[in-house]
């Protein structure tokens, strides 16, 4: 996959997020930038709670955290710091991540690689990209 200068990589997992900003011009170079506080939420998607198919907590906290993290990601792209945004997201991760997206941000969204990463180096995420 080619991502433009500039691009804003978001990698997501249920309890972390890292982010990156694409340097390169002719490959990807990605330089860490700093990630927001993520506001502890109590569940995610509304309608969600837990029931014997969902028997603990832990899912409705990852749930929660995927959906602070997409309020943060639609406050970069409202503010204007975002113009082009590549998603890298474990895939329960990256479904409830599309739930709270803003309409803005999905349409800033250039990729989406389905894909736990978080705690790979830079230089993993980047050969990801590349193959995707």
């Amino acid at each position: 996959m080619i991502i433009s200068t500039g691009t804003l990589v978001a990698v997501v997992d249920g309890e972390k997020l890292a982010l990156f900003e694409n340097r390169g011009h002719q490959s990807i170079s990605l330089t860490a930038r700093p990630a927001p506080a993520i506001a502890e939420r109590a569940s995610g998607a509304a309608g969600r709670i837990s029931s014997g198919a969902n028997p603990d907590n832990d899912t409705q906290a990852e749930d929660g955290f995927a959906m602070g993290v997409a309020d943060v990601l639609n406050k970069l792209v409202l503010d204007h710091k975002v113009e082009h945004l590549l998603v890298i997201a474990a895939p329960k991760t990256m479904g409830q991540l599309r739930k709270g997206w803003h309409k803005e941000t999905a349409a800033r969204v250039v990729g989406e690689i389905s894909k736990d990463l978080t705690g790979h180096s830079t230089d993993q995420i980047a050969a990801a990209i590349e193959k995707a």
